[in-house]
């Protein structure tokens, strides 16, 4: 038998003389030692095969725990990549990927610690990989202008979407014969920060989406006006005068089941009968609590995430109000609208209007509108009924628009969140320590569904949306409830929650317009529909 034959022989079950050889092929024989490591991994058959075969220039891997999500990055790296990145989101966590790629391939010949990358060296050419985190959402710019043909986000939820869509900018390589990929791998989000994969993928993700996408499907996409946007084909395609070329994505589900050396186990009866029963790993998953077991074992992406002790509005009243959506616009006039203005950034202008409980799809575009003419231009194009229209002025950014929209003869309403509030909450214990709190508590106590009658609010299915409204966070002070700040949501979540700002001022300072204007004579029919807690009357024109 060959050394080659005797290394494949012993891939699945290495011992540790085949660990011994390794380090010792490695050093006197580097050529060999590289068709060596090709030889050690291979893709399971199933998806994961499917994973490291599959065309698209974005791949997203996994759904359940145990699929091999993590090995798939690393073999690509070892097997079919040039210069990799291979990335978790906390440092600590990095270290844990190169000892699963040192007991892969037996040793650890060619890593560097201090630098954190691992070459693998033959008379031609060089695999460098590098491993890495990314704790804060500034650390991102460790990444700029770092070319890698392949970057893996293992565990892609635990990353915020602004930090993935910054890094993955320096996909590329020297060598045209060389491929570029970014292959990400993770189990369905169980914290709000996470939904922005089910956004990004939302073809294959969001039960909502109005064009599902088959698994391994490719889709194309890129940016128009700011906003990703899917389009018909690689291209190229016209934007703004300028030809671009789109990039693929595709989603490849993988389980437990998929992975032979964990799904089961071989055991030895009293009797000497061997039986074939579930892996051990199995019962690690069956004893996770419910809302992990269905995100991990199970690869629920509906009902995977856990809320926060202090979350203000809950995951499940959010999901109830967008499935009480439907595409028919009720046949009452426009209630109100909103507007969360752009401050540039990478922030988008949002625009969103309701019809009492029924709200629109959302209109968001990255657009920055100086002198606020391009914001009144797009309000008057949706409004009707006359309706009065809520301007976010938090941060100073709405003014312009607020002028622009004035000389329109729109009425507007100035929404300021740091200001002081008088409210209380429904049962009148509990008092705001400024608007911004009580907007968005009024807003939850919209949603909940024990209040008489139940809800009657209705939003569109909207992966984003969802992610905003379940990002706000709480805590009770001595003057009353608070609601974290802007930007330090930002921080957080590396993305400011736009569509949640603005759905939140159109239910709130909009039932105030319309009581303002309901006082002062204005044809305005009172409606039944309790939302938060406030009878809503409805403009008629």
């Amino acid at each position: 038998m060959s050394l080659h034959d005797d290394l494949l022989a012993q891939v699945k079950n290495p011992s540790q003389e085949f660990k011994a050889l390794l380090c010792r092929l490695a050093r006197e024989h580097p050529e060999e030692a590289r068709e060596a490591v090709e030889a050690i991994w291979s893709a399971n058959a199933g998806p994961q095969a499917d994973g490291y075969h599959t065309l698209a220039d974005e791949t997203f891997y996994g759904g359940q725990a145990g699929g091999g999500k993590t090995d798939l990055g690393i073999g690509l790296a070892i097997t079919a990549h040039r210069r990799s990145l291979i990335l978790r989101r906390f440092n600590k966590d990095a270290v844990k990927l190169v000892e699963r790629m040192e007991a892969i391939v037996g040793h650890r010949n060619g890593y560097n610690g201090q630098l954190q990358r691992w070459k693998f060296q033959d008379r031609s050419n060089t695999r460098l990989i590098e491993f890495g985190g990314c704790e804060q959402e500034s650390d991102k710019q460790r990444y700029k202008g770092d070319p890698h043909d392949l970057i893996v986000f293992d565990e892609g939820s635990d990353f915020f979407e602004s930090q993935y869509v910054f890094i993955i900018g320096w996909n590329r390589s020297a060598d045209p014969a060389q491929r570029c990929r970014v292959v990400v791998t993770s189990n369905p989000p169980t914290t709000a920060s996470g939904l922005w994969v089910i956004k990004r993928w939302a073809a294959w993700l969001d039960p909502n989406h109005p064009k599902p996408a088959t698994q391994g499907e490719l889709r194309w996409y890129t940016t128009v006006d700011g906003i990703d946007t899917e389009v018909d084909g690689p291209g190229p395609h016209d934007v703004g005068g300028e030809l671009v070329m789109a990039r693929s994505r595709t989603y490849i589900p993988a389980a437990l089941s998929d992975n032979p050396d964990l799904d089961k186990r071989t055991v030895v009866l009293p009797d000497g009968t061997e039986v074939v029963v579930p892996g051990v790993y199995h019962s690690v998953l069956a004893g996770l609590p419910e809302e992990l077991r269905r995100a991990y074992r199970d690869g629920d992406w509906s009902v995977g995430q856990k809320d926060d002790d202090y979350q203000v509005i809950p995951t499940a009243w959010i999901e109830a109000a967008m499935q009480r959506w439907t595409d028919k616009v009720p046949r009452t006039g426009m209630t109100a609208m909103a507007v969360d203005v752009a401050p540039g950034g990478g922030d988008q202008r949002v625009i969103c209007w309701r019809y009492d409980g029924w709200y629109a799809p959302f209109v968001a575009e990255k657009v920055v509108d100086k002198t606020g003419r391009l914001t009144a231009s797009e309000v008057v194009k949706h409004r009707r009924n006359h309706c009065p229209v809520v301007v976010d002025l938090g941060g100073g950014w709405g003014g312009d628009a607020l002028i622009a929209m004035k000389d329109n003869g729109i009425e507007v309403v100035a929404f300021n969140g740091v200001q002081a509030s008088h409210g209380r909450t429904r049962d009148g214990k509990i008092k705001f320590r400024n608007k911004r709190a009580e907007a968005t508590w009024k807003f939850r106590e919209a949603l909940d569904p024990s209040q008489e009658g139940g809800s009657v609010v209705a939003l569109p299915g909207d992966a984003e949306l969802k992610a905003d409204l379940a990002s706000y966070r709480w805590e009770n002070t001595l003057n009353g409830i608070l609601i974290e700040d802007k930007e330090k949501m930002r921080e957080r979540l590396g993305r400011s929650p736009d569509k949640g700002d603005a759905a939140i001022m159109c239910l709130s300072e909009g039932a105030r317009a319309v009581e303002r204007m309901g006082r002062v004579g204005r044809n305005v029919i009172p409606l039944k529909a309790n939302i938060g807690g406030r009878q809503l009357a409805t403009v008629r024109r």
